[in-house]
């Protein structure tokens, strides 16, 4: 009996890093407010990948840091100014200690990092990382203005918003913040042989999960993928799915293989596939089927900007997933509507597979 009592106690340990850690986040609460910063800086990286998880966080810092130094520099620096620019201009608390105004942040500094075209540890990109940040926090606050009148998230839309501004403000010839052109996913048959490497392939799939951090790196994805799994099983599921499906897509409209192997191809797919499966709406074969399509319509519609920007050298990013999703959430039929999970509510595994009321489960089998 005594085993037994051991591996209950490590299964209970265990549960208690999971989701979103809610006794912990109870405990911050009594705690000095840099102790609570923290905590909740680390809630805004794990946000960029959907995740609400300190140990999360934590998790993805060090893969960051074993992929780059630098890049995870740039990034915790957007990540403290856009939480900070929060706080000081009196954004709900509630939200700040989830670290909603954070990830955006994190996200428009390592993009900086990655279009720069002067090198690592370029100190004057500490500048424009810190701005940017900080700008996405009242873009945020602005959009939900508007966007919680259609009750949808304001997810990255800032960090696109102010990622394609600063890059078109710059340019590739800027004597202060020089820029790589952004490329395009397609190319013409010339360029691109029709042999694939699949083992290869397999770890474009992988890395389509790392690149939502813009990281290249297996194993530093792994450890990303590992820290979306201990927040939700489900997520992390979806989100190799999604980055499959985009893999996928990109094949059957032969994208440069770069872009296969890379995992660019494939992270919008894996957001979109995550979103509609794990984390806006409940679990069923319904939204299961939904994310599905999510994840190629997200990889289609970003194939799709990407060629149509990088025309005038700039980046598609998270575009086709954000306005998919976006999408899916206005759907008002019966069969997907009845499955949303409310914002702001636990979208953990726990929630996740919560059945949607007995009514509306009868009105939409009844449709």
């Amino acid at each position: 009996e005594q085993p037994k009592g051991l591996k209950q106690q490590l299964i209970q340990k265990l549960l208690y890093c999971t989701g979103e850690m809610e006794p912990f986040q109870k405990y911050m609460q009594d705690q000095s407010f840099l102790i609570q910063l923290l905590e909740w800086l680390l809630r805004g990286v794990s946000g960029v990948i959907m995740v609400n998880n300190p140990l999360s966080g934590i998790l993805i810092l060090i893969a960051l840091s074993i992929a780059s130094p630098w890049q995870t520099l740039l990034g915790s620096l957007g990540l403290f100014s856009s939480t900070v620019m929060a706080i000081l201009i009196g954004q709900e608390s509630a939200k700040v200690s989830r670290g909603e105004h954070g990830y955006n942040g994190m996200l428009v500094a390592l993009l900086i990092g990655v279009f720069n075209s002067a090198g690592e540890w370029y100190w004057w990109l500490l500048l424009p990382a810190c701005l940017a940040g900080a700008a996405t926090t009242f873009l945020h606050s602005g959009m939900a203005a508007v966007l919680d009148k259609w009750e949808l998230p304001v997810s990255v839309f800032p960090f696109n918003t102010v990622l394609l501004l600063y890059l078109a403000c710059t340019g590739i010839e800027n004597p202060y913040f020089p820029n790589h052109p952004a490329l395009r996913l397609g190319a013409a048959l010339s360029t691109n042989s029709t042999h694939v490497d699949i083992p290869q392939l397999m770890q474009g799939i992988v890395l389509g999960v790392g690149q939502i951090y813009a990281c290249d790196a297996v194993g530093s994805s792994l450890i990303i993928l590992s820290a979306v799994m201990l927040y939700s099983p489900v997520l992390a599921f979806h989100a190799l799915l999604g980055s499959s499906l985009g893999v996928l897509a990109g094949l059957s409209v032969a994208v440069q293989q770069d872009a296969l192997y890379t995992g660019l191809a494939s992270l919008n797919g894996a957001l979109g596939c995550m979103a509609v499966g794990g984390l806006l709406f409940t679990l069923s074969w319904r939204t299961h089927a939904f994310s599905i399509i999510c994840a190629f319509l997200s990889s289609y519609a970003d194939i799709a900007l990407s060629n149509l920007l990088a025309n005038v050298g700039l980046p598609s990013s998270s575009w086709a997933a954000t306005l998919t999703i976006s999408l899916m959430l206005l759907v008002s039929g019966r069969s997907l509507s009845t499955y949303r999970i409310a914002i702001g509510q636990d979208s953990s595994s726990g929630g996740l597979l919560h059945i949607p009321s007995q009514s509306a489960e009868t009105e939409t089998d009844s449709s």
